[in-house]
């Protein structure tokens, strides 16, 4: 939403939109060229959809009092395949991505920005389904998104829409999560099951496609963080959410930057028989896999249990599990104990398991 057009905001008196043909029509180069159509569009689509007083200052950029703290900020880009997915779509997918990169700070987010890249003849109908899961997901994260803007490529030069979002958040006082705090001794938690999200894309994938009930596990976790949080406070070494690379990605980037070893239970680890079923079908680990709405917690021993009690009375995180224990490894390996007794390293995903998963 190029915010130059300031005099489109929700306000009486100011110039009237045109109607958008939001079933049928499609979007077209003049919706980002900077004139009536395009005013027309951030209107009647974004503004609608969004709008809150920040946004509505029509600026090119948003003004907003913070309160003294700690503050963090993270961006990221949604270029997902396909669009839409069970249990959400590139939109919702967008804010629950930038909230819980914020959360895994330990912060309560706030503010949002989006930039959205759009392709010339992508139905508006398909846009308004985004945006609506946009404004709807930053409502249930408690956030607004306060500016914006909108680009439009030639058709053949996109993939329907590209969605850019930013956040800022400020961390509670005393709260010090981060990657290199993981020590020896120090248990690890995961809030759920994992490879939901990366089993759901795959199974709409051209050529992998493949019969499942299962959803991704999208969801913004800044809720479950706070309770985390109140509960076991300095006792959280390390939060991080397990995206693109999955849980072994994830492990293996904590391990590298504290500069320990970590040492997984694999009869401990919650996953759901679809996605064993899938991963075996197409060759996959199931540590591999991408996850939306789960965080890997890295707390003091003492804390463990209690803070597992407490995560599994909130509905993000109410199958988490304890699944190992950070060890003193001069290598910096990701190992597992295996159900059969053995144990085997754990390395980076190579190559490219699926791109656009995210």
């Amino acid at each position: 939403m190029n915010m130059k057009q300031a005099d489109n905001s929700f306000q009486p008196g100011r110039r009237q939109a045109r109607k958008l043909d939001l079933k049928n029509g499609r979007v077209e180069l003049t919706h980002g060229a900077g004139g009536r159509a395009m005013a027309d569009l951030i209107d009647l689509i974004f503004r609608r959809a969004f709008d809150n007083p920040l946004l509505n200052q029509g600026n090119d950029q948003a003004a907003f009092d913070v309160a003294a703290g700690r503050m963090v900020m993270s961006t990221d880009s949604f270029v997902i395949s396909p669009l839409f997915f069970p249990g959400g779509n590139i939109g919702s997918l967008a804010v629950h991505g930038t909230v819980n990169d914020l959360a895994m700070a330990g912060a309560q987010p706030l503010y949002l920005s989006t930039g959205f890249i759009l392709e010339e003849g992508l139905p508006l109908a398909d846009l308004t389904r985004i945006v609506d899961a946009m404004a709807k997901a930053a409502r249930d994260a408690g956030v607004q998104i306060i500016t914006g803007d909108t680009k439009v490529v030639e058709r053949g030069k996109g993939d329907g829409v590209f969605i850019n979002t930013a956040g800022i958040g400020r961390v509670p006082a005393g709260i010090n999560i981060s990657g290199e705090r993981a020590r020896p001794g120090q248990k690890i938690l995961v809030s759920g099951t994992i490879g939901d999200h990366g089993v759901a894309i795959m199974s709409l994938r051209k050529g992998l496609q493949f019969e499942t009930a299962l959803q991704s596990d999208c969801a913004s976790l800044n809720g479950l963080v706070a309770r985390m949080v109140d509960q076991a406070g300095s006792a959280i070494a390390v939060l991080r959410d397990p995206t693109r690379g999955g849980l072994a990605a994830t492990l293996n980037e904590i391990a590298d930057q504290s500069g320990v070893g970590i040492r997984l239970h694999e009869h401990s680890l919650p996953i759901r028989p679809e996605v064993r079923g899938a991963c075996e079908l197409l060759g996959l680990d199931p540590l591999n896999v991408a996850n939306e709405g789960k965080l890997i917690a890295i707390v003091e021993a003492r804390q463990a249990d209690a803070l597992l009690d407490t995560m599994r009375q909130h509905v993000n995180g109410h199958e988490a599990a304890i699944i190992g224990e950070v060890i003193d490894d001069p290598m910096h390996l990701v190992r597992m104990v295996t159900s059969i007794g053995g144990e085997r390293v754990i390395d980076w995903l190579h190559g490219e398991q699926l791109p656009r998963i995210c």
